[in-house]
């Protein structure tokens, strides 16, 4: 049985990314109202007569969507029945469903209401969360029943504040690139990384300061998580978990940053575009089991200091 959770958990988190992507998808080439304001349903049939290109992006964004809620409900049914003993396990598969139903029933929202920036904005919010707690339940199910279950197992407060303060920061990252997206902001800098050769370089209007302002935001990100590394590589390389999951923070923080600068080099390419959204999500989702590894730590230096002397 264990063997078929794993099976589940690595296609509910691949089917969860690619929701993701098409939902990137869809905003990157305007097909939000390719099936009209009808929904579940588009254009009032399961599939409609006169396909376009638009019809066809939004009805296998729906499509996928659909087949991501069978496999979160599937997931989370079947880990809450096989590994109930991991701590996490319930609150994951709960998170999970929650979140799949907000993002569903945002997703209509912003078919029925007109595509609203802010709708649009929260609705890929909601997504990562789902995804960033699929991932979570993947990596659970995975995981040694040893690992970080040990009375040695300690995260200091300066690791803690770098991921906990990393998460909600990531988080908020996000929101700044969903408002450079849906302000039609993405190519008002033609280039980088200041804004043009213009007025030395800095923004005059507003949509320039939405897109300097997220390349502030992400260069800022970009440079915590390598002093969190930093921090990782010096006091827990011996903590495989979680030094490798700052290690791969590091890698996709500076591809992210790369792909960043080559949106605006190559004209928005919509392939660097969509690698740039799926940078962001596996980032998200290795700082949010980062957090989860923190809450694990329960006893103080002292403690384990006496511990060790009473052993």
């Amino acid at each position: 049985m264990l063997r078929v959770l794993k099976g589940v958990s690595l296609l509910t988190s691949f089917v969860l990314l690619i929701v993701l992507l098409g939902g990137a998808l869809v905003t990157k080439t305007n097909s939000g109202l390719g099936c009209g304001k009808s929904w579940p349903l588009c254009k009032g049939q399961i599939i409609p007569d006169n396909l376009t290109i638009e019809t066809v992006i939004e009805l296998s964004h729906r499509a996928a969507s659909g087949l991501a809620g069978m496999s979160v409900l599937l997931l989370a049914v079947l880990a809450w029945i096989i590994i109930p003993h991991k701590r996490e396990t319930k609150f994951l598969a709960i998170i999970s469903c929650v979140f799949l139903v907000a993002q569903a029933l945002i997703g209509a929202a912003a078919v029925v209401w007109g595509q609203v920036p802010a709708v649009k904005a929260i609705h890929f919010g909601i997504s990562l969360i789902c995804f960033a707690a699929v991932v979570m339940l993947t990596l659970l199910i995975f995981e040694r029943d040893r690992n970080y279950q040990k009375d040695t197992f300690f995260v200091g407060k300066t690791m803690k504040i770098h991921t906990y303060g990393l998460w909600i920061y990531s988080y908020l990252v996000v929101y700044t690139g969903a408002l450079v997206r849906h302000e039609n902001a993405s190519l008002v800098c033609p280039s980088w990384p200041m804004c043009s050769r213009a007025n030395n370089g800095f923004p005059t209007q507003f949509h320039e300061w939405v897109q300097m302002g997220h390349r502030l935001a992400a260069f800022i990100l970009f440079l915590w998580v390598i002093i969190a590394f930093i921090h990782a590589y010096k006091h827990y390389r011996k903590e495989r978990g979680i030094y490798v999951g700052w290690l791969v923070s590091a890698i996709i923080v500076t591809l992210q940053v790369i792909c960043g600068a080559f949106i605006i080099l190559t004209n928005l390419n919509i392939y660097v575009a969509l690698t740039h959204a799926i940078l962001i999500s596996c980032l998200f989702a290795i700082l949010s089991f980062q957090c989860l590894l923190s809450t694990r730590s329960k006893k103080s230096n002292t403690q384990l200091h006496q511990n060790k002397v009473i052993s």
